[in-house]
């Protein structure tokens, strides 16, 4: 428990930074129309493999004896790579609602 407020105190500007931005982002969002919602939100979750990256590197520099950053690097990967398969899915469905429908034969 030592070790986690060692770490708030030590990154109280980072966190308040992160705590911003998620507020900023709400704002963001609010303000977006809905129609547009489902083709910002795909393009936004194509461009989270960046958050993969970064929780590769986070988990290859930790330690083997920091269980904290492994778990998180660990969490981070995972829920990173339902996002980006995600945006992908939802991409490939709205350009299928554009693609022209082929004719089904008639079974009569």
């Amino acid at each position: 428990m030592d070790a986690i407020s060692h770490f708030f105190i030590n990154n109280y500007q980072l966190i308040t930074i992160v705590i911003l931005s998620i507020f900023l982002g709400i704002e963001v969002i609010s303000r977006v129309p809905s129609v547009l919602h489902t083709p910002l939100m795909s393009g936004a979750n194509a461009i989270h493999g960046v958050v993969i990256i970064g929780a590769i590197i986070v988990m290859g520099q930790a330690g083997e004896d920091d269980y904290l950053a492994l778990t998180l690097g660990f969490l981070a990967v995972v829920l990173g790579t339902l996002n980006v398969v995600g945006g992908f899915v939802v991409t490939d469905r709205m350009l299928e609602m554009f693609s022209k429908k082929k004719n089904k034969p008639n079974n009569k």
